[in-house]
């Protein structure tokens, strides 16, 4: 589990690699959350959102990591342009329809997210893909 996970915009990876050791800075727009899996949580919002497969998105890599390790270190991965697409076109309907669809699979799990949270997370991130696109940017996800 996660202790910190934000999203945040950048121009590039290179640019968005620099956030590795201390996460994004300032001057990056960003968002912060805690205590979920963001890198399944991104799959399974693109599986909600688009109809696809975890199958395929483990033949695609994606969540694609941009630098770092994913097991006892920090990371940096990049959010998939169909999960961008999915979420910047989303509805405020589609969107927590999403949020209530990936609390019920959580908790299939075990995994407790309140519902109100969980609406908060995609809808924010949602917000945070439509700015970065209009400055020709894209979504990042560091994880500490």
């Amino acid at each position: 589990m996660s202790i910190i996970v934000k999203f945040f915009a950048a121009p590039d990876d290179t640019s968005a690699s620099l956030a590795l050791q201390t996460g994004p800075g300032r001057t990056s727009e960003s968002l912060s959350f805690g205590n979920f899996d963001p890198e399944e949580a991104v799959v399974e919002w693109e599986c909600l959102l688009t109809g696809g497969s975890v199958e395929e998105l483990v033949e695609a890599c994606e969540p694609r990591i941009v630098t770092g390790q994913d097991n006892d270190g920090c990371v940096v991965f990049a959010i998939s342009p169909r999960l961008s697409t999915a979420l910047a076109d989303a509805t405020h309907s589609r969107l927590s329809d999403l949020a209530a669809s990936w609390t019920r699979l959580r908790a299939e799990d075990g995994e407790v997210i309140d519902t109100e949270i969980a609406d908060a997370i995609v809808g924010d991130l949602a917000a945070l893909v439509s700015s970065a696109r209009r400055q020709g940017h894209s979504v990042y996800c560091w994880v500490a």
